[in-house]
């Protein structure tokens, strides 16, 4: 990014004076975006919430959708002081509006699933590689480097559709995961054969996958015995099976699948970023990200005290859109600051396709 400016500074001066004009007011919105992604790269837990503050600050004035917002809750964000204090923006606006900062130039859709005949949400990104960048870094903190796996990844809602973030995230996964790693549609037979191929090669397998599928492949029987494979669920019905507790999947799977753990991702199109689970449900965040539970039937309630409620969502890497997301899901602390449990979804909440479990 650094380098591309250096050339656009190099040609600024060729344009005439209205041009320059244009083209330095452009140039300062870029310099200011790429400053706050180094920050965001280099944040730690002590600085996260100062610069979840000064975020706040460029985002209330840059993004006019989120303005519109405040000023219409009346609230000065001059009078914001610390993170209990900002304001959500309700999920549901990704639905109506396009929710992107001034002078970001989008680059790529993201667009969620929906029901059939629903509205559906559009993440307008103005950097994709910032985004894969993003996305590796907190799988890699996770799991370690991408090139010990082979991923298998069986998504069929997902790669019926042309604009998944999930699936931009897995094929970016792929990029540097082993060669033999690969998409299933419905040809569950084909992925078992992979993975007998793959056990008798010795190499570490990451199946992932949305969670109607996993209960397919499991109904069939697969053996994923061993600490060094990974069976990853991504949430999601579909509508092609009754609705379970979290729990109660994860029991199936590992029964099906002859192995002793599932692990979670929670992500959506509206977040750049991801939180994984390695058992028991138990969320971790990246440094830049931050789950903070509201009271139910107070979505503005400036405190955060709860044990359990409804989940807003601090994600930094949001910085060309919006990093502060009033979410219908629902969860409770495991550690306050850096775990959660992921509960399920309000009474009455449109079903989002990329979460539909529920937990107990």
């Amino acid at each position: 990014m650094k380098t591309q400016n250096c050339v656009l500074i190099s040609t600024i001066f060729k344009i005439n004076a209205k041009g320059r004009i244009i083209i330095f007011i452009l140039l300062f919105n870029m310099l200011q975006s790429d400053h706050y992604k180094d920050k965001i790269l280099n944040i730690n837990k002590s600085n996260f919430e100062d610069l979840a503050i000064e975020v706040f600050q460029y985002q209330s004035k840059n993004n006019l959708v989120y303005q519109e917002y405040l000023n219409h809750l009346k609230i000065d964000p001059k009078q914001i002081k610390s993170i209990q204090e900002i304001p959500f923006l309700p999920i549901e606006f990704y639905k109506s509006f396009n929710v992107i900062c001034n002078k970001i130039t989008p680059r790529l859709v993201f667009e969620s699933s929906g029901t059939t005949g629903a509205k559906t949400s559009k993440h307008y990104i103005g950097d994709p590689d910032f985004y894969k960048e993003i996305s590796k870094s907190i799988f890699e903190t996770q799991y370690g480097d991408l090139k010990q796996y082979a991923i298998l990844a069986l998504l069929p809602s997902y790669l019926e559709r042309g604009n998944s973030s999930l699936v931009f995230m897995v094929n970016h996964f792929m990029q540097y995961a082993d060669i033999e790693s690969g998409y299933f549609l419905k040809n569950l037979e084909e992925l078992k054969e992979k993975v007998d191929t793959l056990k008798s090669k010795g190499k570490k397998i990451l199946l992932i996958g949305v969670s109607f599928a996993l209960l397919d492949l499991a109904e069939m029987g697969l053996d994923l015995s061993g600490d060094h494979h990974i069976v990853m669920e991504t949430g999601g019905m579909k509508g092609k099976r009754e609705e379970i507790i979290r729990e109660e999947l994860h029991q199936i799977l590992k029964s099906g699948l002859n192995t002793q753990k599932i692990h979670s991702e929670y992500g959506m199109t509206e977040l750049l970023s991801q939180f994984y689970a390695k058992k028991n449900g138990v969320f971790t965040f990246p440094n830049w990200a931050r789950i903070l539970l509201r009271e139910v039937n107070d979505p503005l309630s400036p405190t955060f005290e709860v044990k359990s409620g409804a989940i807003n969502i601090i994600d930094l890497a949001n910085i060309d859109s919006c990093c502060f997301i009033e979410t219908k899901d629902l969860g409770s602390y495991v550690e306050k600051g850096s775990s959660v449990k992921i509960l399920g979804r309000l009474d009455q909440a449109d079903i989002r396709g990329c979460n539909l479990l529920v937990n107990e």
